[in-house]
């Protein structure tokens, strides 16, 4: 298996052509390869605690602080946009797990 932790990032539309979103500065975002896939053309999700509808997380609009934290290598969602966007793109999926910890290894931030 080819080593992903130095992949490339996908330039994603954060709202998609489909829906009339436009490939302009503001509408794009940098994006893993894994959360691209999963992400598709979704602009909402169900909360998987509410099973209501909720947008997804927005990295032009959004900060990240106000919806995620960090618990060791795992990714968990605090706000419904945060849980959402988590479950959805599989944030903590046993490949991305690995994939975050090995980058965590490689480049500690403490």
């Amino acid at each position: 298996m080819e080593d992903e932790i130095d992949a490339p990032f996908h330039i994603e539309h954060i709202v998609a052509k489909q829906h009339r979103g436009q490939t302009i500065e503001e509408n794009l975002a940098l994006a893993c390869m894994s959360c691209n896939l999963h992400k598709g053309t979704n602009l909402f999700g169900l909360d998987p605690d509410t099973n209501l509808p909720v947008r997804l997380f927005d990295p032009r609009k959004d900060a990240w602080q106000a919806h995620f934290i960090r618990a060791g290598a795992r990714i968990l969602g605090i706000t419904e946009i945060g849980r959402t966007t988590a479950w959805l793109l599989q944030f903590n999926s046993d490949l991305n797990l690995l994939q975050r910890q090995a980058i965590m290894e490689k480049h500690p931030l403490d």
